[in-house]
């Protein structure tokens, strides 16, 4: 079985580390854990693991943020793997902080990642990982809380959810979706 992840942040120094980013994150650990590393390719910085006769292939797009879509397509699309075994991880200002939410479908919700990537595909039902970064901003300071870097405080709280992504992911592709769903959202 042949899977697509697929980490949503954006290129650059001054994004490392962001809220925005923690899909680069969670590849970044997922791909660490199993001994892999990153190469530039097309569109994406990319990895390719194997983990219990499962074939991984791991992207951090290279287009940023809202052109995610061309990136995701792209791979699906050169690697052969059905939507159904995507997996797309993004930040979600709709979560508490302390939430991980793993999905069929759905809408963007004003995410432009999956505003691209539903673009791409013709379709909102493929899987995503949702990363809870909370809401605490003031109101028009949306921007600069998701461009922003964690707090200290909330440091602890991340590094445990990143290593709860990579058991999303594992258990994505043993179990299944529905099954994933039901064990570990929260």
């Amino acid at each position: 079985m042949k899977f697509l992840i697929a980490g949503l942040g954006n290129i650059g120094p001054e994004y490392d580390g962001t809220r925005h980013n923690i899909g680069f994150e969670v590849a970044d650990v997922f791909t660490l854990k199993h001994g892999g590393s990153f190469r530039l390719d097309r569109h994406a910085f990319v990895s390719n693991i194997k983990w219990k006769g499962h074939q991984f292939t791991v992207i951090k797009p290279t287009t940023y943020m809202n052109l995610s879509g061309k990136a995701v397509r792209y791979w699906l699309d050169k690697e052969k793997i059905p939507i159904g075994q995507l997996m797309v991880v993004m930040d979600d200002l709709a979560l508490p902080l302390e939430t991980l939410r793993l999905r069929p479908g759905g809408s963007d919700a004003g995410h432009n990642g999956l505003k691209s990537i539903q673009e791409a595909l013709q379709t909102n039902q493929y899987p995503r990982l949702r990363f809870g970064i909370g809401n605490q901003f003031a109101k028009g300071r949306q921007v600069d809380f998701v461009l922003g870097r964690w707090k200290p405080e909330e440091i602890p709280v991340v590094k445990e959810k990143l290593l709860k992504s990579v058991d999303f992911i594992e258990s994505f592709a043993s179990v299944g979706l529905e099954k994933t769903m039901s064990l570990y959202n929260n």
